[in-house]
């Protein structure tokens, strides 16, 4: 029994860990969304965000297949989530490195284009300035 208290206190460590790194990982999305078109900020926080994605499902993949009805607990269950835990995490970044299945991409391409728009209306001159130049 005691084990199994060591492995429940172990997968809740780890789900707000992951949890942690989600909100950073979003706060890092955000602050490239101010940096201009083509920063290399926006790759890297794209990839690392789909590579928190893809975490996310390959954990609940493993929870989900990785237990057999009727097994027992064994002593080294907390060894072995940590372990599992280190893999997914390392699979899932080499996956989203690789290209992934495309949302870093996505995400790269929709924050350039908020970027470039954002330069864009900042450099445009307003109104009052055409007036103001205009009546000069």
């Amino acid at each position: 029994m005691g084990s199994s208290a060591i492995g429940t206190g172990s997968l809740a460590t780890q789900t707000s860990i992951t949890q942690v790194r989600e909100t950073q990982m979003l706060q890092q999305l955000k602050s490239a969304q101010g940096a201009g078109s083509n920063d290399p900020r926006i790759e890297k926080s794209a990839k690392e965000f789909e590579a928190m994605l893809f975490g996310s499902w390959l954990q609940q993949a493993e929870k989900s297949f990785a237990t057999v009805p009727g097994a027992e607990d064994d002593e080294d269950a907390a060894t072995r989530d940590q372990m599992m835990s280190l893999g997914v995490q390392s699979l899932s970044q080499a996956m989203a490195n690789s290209g992934g299945i495309g949302i870093a991409k996505m995400i790269t391409k929709a924050l350039e284009a908020q970027a470039a728009r954002t330069e864009g209306a900042s450099t445009a001159p307003t109104a009052a300035d055409t007036n103001a130049n205009g009546k000069s």
